[in-house]
């Protein structure tokens, strides 16, 4: 009896052992399977956290450098700019006594302050100071003819002549219908006009128009400048292309009216990729706002009441104060770093600006660009108010046409659908109506995401064993005590206990992690749902208040349509004036 029991104690003893030895590789195994996948969950952590902060920092780095790079070109403008002016006044800074002088000589000369000798004197030594300056020597042919010294004043008219024959004509043309002498002032005007080709037009030009349009001029005068007008305008209108040309022109000169819009949809901004071409038609939208007050003020806009000589004086002053044409390169260079520093040192907006506004620094222009120039640009151009009237009435046809061009392109770029992107959800709206659809989409994209990751929240193979091989390992050690082996038994009974043990210990911190895990993505749906909605919600508002706003296109083409050139060329007693208007 004693060696079956004998045979049966070596049994249970090396099945012990065995499951000893098993148990152990079970749990090794089990350990670095654990292990694996604590590194695996650490790894996919750190990767999406990774990620994440790489695109924030990315973010954050492109800002950094968009706001130093603007920064930075704020800085050299403002230098530049100083440096520029300092150069101008360093070339052309005795420019700017000749061109004080001159109409002072003027006013001086009506109130017969001044000893004719001082203005002779006086001008003589600026004509030594500028060599080659053109003002100088028509600045000693006025004081030659103030002082009756035919010889000397016809001299120097001839010499301004050789200098610059546009801009000499022009200068005695208005001093002559400011002294009243009409005859003379013909004769100027003439010799002005015959110089100028409508498709080349001296830049200058604008003050014969700025003078016609604020009914300065003598009637006779007036004639030979709506025939010279109606002339340039017939010759241009006959041109291949021409209409093509206004249109591309005009809006052009239209655009520079947009502004920035920065206002509201603050969900559109951040969780929709569409928003820039959203940002960009509102901006269209408001223009319409923007171009209609502009007209309204030109228009509302009294002209001046001054006396005649007054007007003609201040016609005079922008003759020849205006930059002549050896400093267009300084002053161009001027103007791009004024649009830089005025837009905080956005170089290529103050570029796009200064491309838009190219044709008020051209030396010589047709008469439509003129038009444009002195109805969109005038403080560039130096127009009055009353040649900005009659600029925009005489190219009324052409505006209205280039302005629905613009209208058009801006209704093309409008979205059909608009984008919604949510952490990893994208999709589409039309109107913002689809919201039961999208939320459906949203919660079982939330849905599969919160079940991919459960997934990976389970108990393992070794994990799930532990409850039924503790529970035999402990199984056996109440045999082995039973047949008499207690510490063999004791020790199959304890490790079949940790066994057991650890299986419900792993499958509380299990069920705990995926209790969490519940709890963060029913967060991440309910919030995901409320910035949808929102979303949806400002691409309704969106959609209305651009309709709104592009409704006002309207008001801007009927203001157009009402206005006449010949109403807004003021009328002197002594003559009716007409013109045609561009069609």
């Amino acid at each position: 009896m004693a060696e079956p029991m004998y045979d049966l104690t070596n049994a249970l003893n090396s099945i012990n052992r065995n499951l000893n030895i098993v148990n152990d590789n079970v749990q090794q195994t089990a350990i670095m399977v654990d292990q694996v996948q604590s590194k695996v969950d650490t790894v996919d952590s750190n990767v999406k956290v990774v990620y994440n902060e790489v695109e924030k920092l990315a973010r954050e780095f492109y800002d950094y450098v968009q706001k130093a790079e603007s920064q930075h070109n704020l800085s050299v403008a403002e230098t530049r700019l100083v440096k520029i002016r300092q150069e101008l006044e360093t070339k052309f800074g005795h420019y700017s006594e000749i061109r004080r002088t001159i109409v002072g000589v003027l006013q001086a000369n009506d109130l017969d302050i001044i000893r004719r000798e001082t203005i002779t004197s006086a001008t003589e030594e600026l004509m030594i100071s500028a060599p080659g300056y053109w003002l100088a020597p028509a600045l000693v042919a006025l004081a030659a003819w103030i002082n009756d010294n035919k010889e000397l004043a016809d001299k120097a008219v001839r010499e301004a002549l050789h200098r610059n024959d546009e801009k000499t004509s022009l200068l005695f043309a208005l001093i002559c219908r400011r002294a009243d002498r009409k005859s003379s002032c013909i004769k100027w005007i003439q010799r002005y006009l015959a110089n100028q080709n409508e498709e080349d037009l001296d830049r200058k030009t604008i003050i014969i128009l700025d003078a016609f349009a604020s009914g300065l001029l003598g009637a006779d005068s007036e004639g030979i400048i709506a025939k010279q007008l109606n002339e340039w305008m017939n010759r241009l209108q006959d041109k291949a292309g021409f209409v093509e040309r206004q249109i591309e022109q005009w809006s052009e000169a239209i655009n520079l009216k947009r502004s920035t819009y920065s206002d509201g949809y603050e969900y559109l901004r951040k969780y929709s990729k569409t928003w820039p071409k959203l940002q960009y038609i509102m901006e269209g939208a408001y223009l319409h706002a923007n171009m209609l007050d502009y007209f309204e003020k030109i228009f509302n806009r009294q002209s001046s009441g001054s006396a005649l000589k007054e007007q003609l004086d201040e016609i005079l002053d922008t003759l020849v104060t205006e930059f002549d044409d050896e400093e267009l390169p300084l002053r161009e260079e001027e103007r791009l770093n004024q649009l830089i520093i005025e837009y905080n040192g956005d170089l290529a907006r103050a570029r796009q600006t200064m491309q838009m506004e190219k044709t008020a620094f051209e030396t010589h222009k047709d008469f439509t660009q003129l038009l444009t120039g002195a109805a969109m640009n005038p403080e560039l151009v130096h127009a009055s108010v009353s040649t900005q009237k009659f600029a925009i009435a005489l190219s009324r046809d052409w505006i209205a046409d280039a302005y629905n061009d613009v209208i058009a392109k801006n209704r093309m770029e409008i979205p059909h659908e608009i984008e919604i992107n949510v952490d990893n959800f994208n999709d589409t709206t039309i109107d913002g109506k689809n919201e039961a659809e999208l939320l459906k989409k949203w919660e079982t994209l939330v849905n599969r995401e919160k079940e991919s990751i459960l997934s990976q929240n389970v108990l393992n193979t070794f994990q799930k064993f532990c409850l039924v091989g503790g529970a035999a390992i402990g199984f056996i050690g109440l045999i082995s005590c039973l047949a008499g082996q207690v510490f063999l038994g004791l020790i199959a009974i304890i490790a079949g206990g940790g066994m057991v043990i650890k299986h419900f210990t792993k499958k509380k911190d299990i069920d705990t992690r995926r209790k969490n895990i519940e709890i963060q993505f029913a967060e991440k749906l309910e919030k995901g749902a409320q910035i949808i909605r929102a979303t949806l919600a400002e691409v309704v508002d969106f959609r209305s208040e651009f309709a709104e706003k592009d409704s006002e296109s309207k008001k801007v083409i009927d203001f157009l349509e009402q206005i006449k050139p010949e109403q807004y060329i003021n009328k002197l007693s002594d003559t009716t004036r007409r013109i045609h208007t561009a069609n």
